[in-house]
């Protein structure tokens, strides 16, 4: 058993250390809104934040988050940065297929939380560990940019 502090609160996991949390998350606690895309941290899909930071959690084995804070797309709504940024999404209309949002939304809230007014290169930066397959790339810069406004 490894307890884990997701969202808040400490959930014990029965799997082996070496499970990505991403695994851990979606099989053993039903969490579903972080997503499975390439397994390798290439494409972002899977992004939860870790102490505020954003990170793969289809590389990180859940012996090396023990005594962390995991927060996952599923606190998103009641956290007043991811609020802006699900809301921001929402205005530009950002999603198409969807699949990508969750880790999208996951890096620009971690993203707005240290920048509170980043520049289209800080946002290129920010999100270039996120891939979107249908191209909403100009619709995210402009819900980041909207977002933060709303924060300000």
């Amino acid at each position: 058993m490894v307890t884990l502090n997701i969202n808040g609160r400490d959930m014990q996991v029965d799997a082996d250390p070496s499970t990505p949390v991403l695994w851990a998350l979606r099989d053993n606690l039903h969490m579903t809104g972080t997503k499975f895309g390439c397994g390798a941290a290439l494409c972002g899909a899977c992004t939860v934040h870790l102490d505020g930071a954003p990170i793969r959690s289809c590389i990180t084995p859940i012996s090396s988050v023990a005594g962390k804070k995991i927060t996952t797309i599923e606190a998103m709504e009641s956290d007043k940065v991811g609020k802006a940024v699900q809301d921001a999404w929402v205005k530009h209309d950002v999603p198409q297929c969807g699949y990508c949002q969750s880790g999208q939304v996951m890096s620009a809230t971690a993203l707005l939380r240290t920048n509170k007014a980043p520049s289209d290169a800080d946002i290129d930066g920010a999100m270039s560990g996120n891939i979107c397959r249908c191209g909403t790339y100009q619709r995210i810069r402009a819900a980041i940019k909207d977002a933060a406004k709303t924060l300000a």
